[in-house]
């Protein structure tokens, strides 16, 4: 029998929440951020669907005194890439001189095109309320922002700064966090062991991904500087997806892209676990059922169903009956 699709039953306390790519990759060489480009467009092929951002970095990609000059070539990349690639920008900071330009270039020039902006080293409500009028008076006013948490103020601000309707995602910038503290985090705490031990650097990471998950906003894990070290990144990427409450991730190395893929996807045992448990409450309506003698609601099949949204998101392979969740009208059905 055809029955409803679970998205349009198990939204409840999430709804609204935002979907997004698990890998954020960014780049602002030119060289770089044509690769990037062209080697989004190889994966979707791969994968069938777009599994991560290229963001096209200004503030610091940009030569001082060429910032014009680059903001034009971002304009130029994002507007020439797949309608179904996903591309953003960085600007510079709020108080940056090159900010305002920033921002009536790209959001003016590309807005459309883009699926969002960054703005980095926001400390407070006030810089997102001057990004979201400088993007409108860009003629961008549909353009979702994401911001970087870069300062233990912003920190402090975090879940103020998430409620803002505008404000999609939040990233942790660790670098300049750490930095932040005049000297008393050690620079070990930017290195992919001390991250994930520093209590600073802890406290910050679950703050931001707290305020991210209060306001059904996301949270984005911040770098790992080592790209060189293969098994570095896929533990860091695995810690912040299965300690931290992290659903997405930075990359700034080609070579970072499939292991973050890789450790925010769910394994295929979790997939079948999640296909057999929505269908068996598709089958008796959303009312409780027990599933191997454990009892499932609507609070548990919403978490499976998110397992599901993600293994879709990350390009994984899917049983043929969660297939037909994901296709455009499909509903799935049971027998």
């Amino acid at each position: 029998m055809s029955v409803a699709h679970p998205a349009e039953v198990l939204l409840g306390a999430q709804a609204g929440a935002v979907a997004l790519p698990v890998c954020d990759h960014y780049s602002g060489v030119e060289a770089r951020m044509r690769k990037s480009l062209a080697l989004q467009a190889e994966m979707a092929a791969e994968f069938g669907a777009c599994v991560f951002d290229v963001t096209l970095d200004c503030e610091d990609g940009a030569p001082v005194g060429g910032e014009a000059e680059h903001a034009a070539l971002v304009i130029e990349l994002a507007l020439a890439a797949a309608p179904d690639m996903r591309v953003a920008a960085r600007v510079h900071p709020v108080d940056h001189a090159a900010f305002q330009a920033d921002v009536a270039t790209i959001a003016g020039g590309a807005g459309h095109r883009l699926c969002h902006l960054m703005v980095p080293k926001v400390e407070s409500v006030a810089d997102v309320q001057a990004a979201v009028a400088a993007v409108d008076a860009a003629g961008a006013a549909a353009l979702p922002l994401h911001v970087l948490i870069e300062s233990p103020l912003a920190v402090r601000n975090a879940f103020d700064i998430a409620a803002h309707p505008r404000v999609q995602s939040l990233s942790f910038g660790l670098m300049d966090f750490v930095s932040a503290h005049g000297g008393a985090i050690p620079a070990e705490g930017m290195g992919v062991q001390g991250q994930f031990s520093h209590p600073l650097v802890v406290r910050a990471k679950l703050e931001i991904a707290s305020a991210a998950h209060a306001h059904g906003k996301v949270p984005s894990h911040c770098v790992v500087t080592e790209f060189g070290d293969a098994q570095a990144m896929r533990t860091a990427a695995r810690r912040a997806a299965n300690e931290f409450g992290y659903t997405r991730m930075w990359s700034i190395h080609p070579g970072q892209i499939r292991p973050i893929l890789e450790a925010f996807a769910p394994g295929e045992e979790q997939i079948h676990m999640a296909t057999k448990i929505i269908a068996a409450a598709a089958q008796a309506e959303w009312a409780p059922v027990s599933f191997d003698g454990t009892l499932h609601d609507r609070a548990s099949y919403r978490h499976f169903w998110q397992v599901l949204a993600r293994a879709h998101a990350t390009g994984r392979a899917l049983p043929a009956e969660a297939q037909a969740w994901f296709t455009p009208g499909g509903t799935g059905s049971t027998h």
